[in-house]
């Protein structure tokens, strides 16, 4: 049987003191599937399963990113729909041109190795619980959470990790980091 292809994203993770606070947010909702702390990041491009061959090529072009060193902070919450069925609870993250620029640099070097261009806008925002059908109303939720905030952290690398599914929910291991400068 051949080895399974990796199933890569590139992202940012918040430190601890940040995910404290998104983690503090957690709960209410009824049969929602929280993440847990070490699921919490910000996706600057979702790459999926790739050829391990198209995967080293990823790995030097994201290592050639230049970008600077900048600030992100929480700033409220907000969902995604399908269908018009919620299907994720998010932390928003206030509007930043320099996690802007980051991101375009992220998804130019994966298209630089072939990757299709990615079709969803960018929404920067850490998932907080993802949703199935069964899930209760979120109405309520996200009232009491809509001021969320947590103070501005430096975001200094940014990293590309390997998801791993798994019953018990996805496993994210780092497997590359590069500094901004």
């Amino acid at each position: 049987m051949p080895a399974a292809l990796p199933r890569l994203f590139v992202a940012l993770r918040p430190p601890a003191e940040i995910r404290e606070v998104l983690y503090a947010a957690m709960g209410g909702v009824e049969a929602a599937r929280w993440q847990g702390d070490d699921q919490l990041h910000l996706t600057l491009r979702f790459i999926g399963e790739i050829d391990p061959h198209r995967a080293d090529d990823l790995l030097v072009a994201l290592q050639r990113i230049d970008a600077h060193k900048f600030d992100l902070a929480i700033r409220g919450v907000g969902h995604f729909e399908r269908k018009g069925r919620a299907t994720a609870l998010w932390a928003a993250v206030a509007p930043s041109p320099a996690l802007d620029t980051l991101q375009k640099k992220v998804e130019r070097a994966c298209q630089s190795v072939g990757l299709e261009p990615e079709h969803r806008k960018f929404t920067p925002h850490v998932t907080l619980a993802r949703l199935a059908g069964g899930a209760g109303p979120i109405g309520r939720w996200l009232a009491d959470h809509a001021n969320l905030s947590a103070p501005a952290w430096p975001v200094a690398y940014f990293s590309l990790f390997e998801s791993t599914l798994a019953i018990t929910g996805s496993q994210y291991d780092a497997i590359a980091e590069w500094p901004l400068r």
